[in-house]
């Protein structure tokens, strides 16, 4: 089974996929239109370079901080909740169990490499 399937599988997961790393391209599964998905992927992708520009900077001024190389985010909203590790996004109502998600792309993506951000 592909990570996708595994996540679109958990439930309360309303939509799981992947982005490349350029931005061009993407992949989805879940209850979301195509142009939500790909909306989604281009905040994901945007939001991850973000991510691992701020935990550079904070691992330039303190090198033992524990937060570089940047390996995802999660932000919770008012209605779901949106997990990104490497180039896989996730969306989950907030019913879902974040741990079950976030065990899994852990397990999945752990030799994901985080110089292609």
């Amino acid at each position: 089974m592909s990570l996708i399937d595994e996540l679109v599988a958990l439930h309360g997961v309303f939509a799981a996929g992947e982005y490349s790393y350029r931005g061009d391209r993407f992949s989805y599964k879940g209850h979301v239109s195509e142009e939500h998905a790909r909306m989604a992927s281009i905040m994901c992708r945007a939001t991850s370079m973000g991510v691992h520009m701020q935990a550079d900077i904070m691992a330039g001024s303190y090198p033992e901080c524990g937060v570089a190389p940047a390996g995802g985010w999660v932000v919770r909203g008012p209605q779901f909740t949106v997990c990104v590790m490497a180039n896989v996004f996730c969306f989950l109502d907030n019913q879902a169990s974040l741990n079950a998600v976030m065990s899994i792309l852990r397990t999945r993506l752990a030799d994901a490499s985080s110089d292609l951000i």
